[in-house]
């Protein structure tokens, strides 16, 4: 069988490279390099640089087409709408960190625990025109407990690939449904603002936010991203901060130079 991954993001890179251990990928298709940092020097995707390292073939077109015929196409983390014409020459086969038809949409992990949902999962749909709308071919659930979005997503990579091992080559599919259904938008700059006023939803912002995005409060009259935090009889307590224009450090150490 003959199969080939679209994906961009972290999360699409790690399926990458946990699917190659018992597959052989034809080709990856990401997005091309973009400008990052504050340089705004281009720079390759992860899942690109996972592809290199492994040897798989890359193609990065401005808009996605397929190098070569694959049986399956594995889509995870990709970031571009593929059109119908795409959808018609394989199956397409995505995985979504979520619960669908819960949290469809660009933002799943950071919008539940924003949200304060106990449980996530992944599901694998056969991808369709419509946004994470398809039939399911395999969902797991499990725990969100306090993770922050980095470990839901190394939870994801994880089942995501055991899942996919189960359906890749005989899938049988569910209709999803639209009962429950709701939207994970991007995150945008208001999100990143906490409101230390609430302690629950500033903790459950920086656990959404961490480690790739963040989140910021002006404390001792500067702006700090807190990338750790914990509630602590109902109080917010940084642990790992990063002042503007500086490294990261602990909250302790911040305080010791704000004094």
């Amino acid at each position: 069988m003959r199969i080939g991954v679209a994906a961009t993001a972290p999360l699409g890179a790690d399926v990458l490279e946990r699917l190659a251990e018992t597959h052989e990928i034809a080709f990856l298709l990401t997005r091309p390099d973009a400008p990052k940092g504050r340089g705004r020097k281009l720079a390759p995707p992860p899942a690109k640089l996972t592809a290199e390292r492994l040897g798989i073939t890359v193609h990065q077109p401005e808009k996605p087409e397929l190098p070569s015929e694959v049986d399956r196409v594995v889509v995870c983390a990709y970031g571009l709408y593929i059109p119908p014409r795409l959808l018609a020459q394989s199956l397409f086969l995505n995985v979504h960190p979520s619960l669908l038809p819960r949290w469809r949409g660009a933002a799943p992990v950071e919008r539940a625990i924003l949200a304060g949902d106990t449980r996530t999962g992944v599901t694998i749909h056969e991808t369709v025109a419509e946004l994470d709308a398809g039939p399911i071919a395999a969902q797991e659930s499990f725990e969100l407990d306090a993770f922050d979005s980095g470990e839901v997503f190394a939870r994801a990579g994880e089942i995501a690939v055991r899942l996919l091992n189960g359906v890749i080559e005989d899938p049988r599919f569910e209709p999803q449904g639209e009962n429950g259904a709701t939207y994970a938008e991007k995150i945008q700059p208001a999100d990143r603002e906490l409101d230390l006023g609430d302690p629950e939803d500033a903790w459950r912002r920086v656990r959404a936010l961490s480690p790739h995005i963040g989140a910021w409060a002006t404390l001792h009259g500067r702006r700090v991203t807190i990338w750790k935090a914990r509630l602590e009889d109902g109080t917010f307590v940084p642990e790992l901060v990063q002042p503007e224009g500086r490294a990261q450090m602990t909250y302790d150490a911040f305080l010791r130079g704000a004094r």
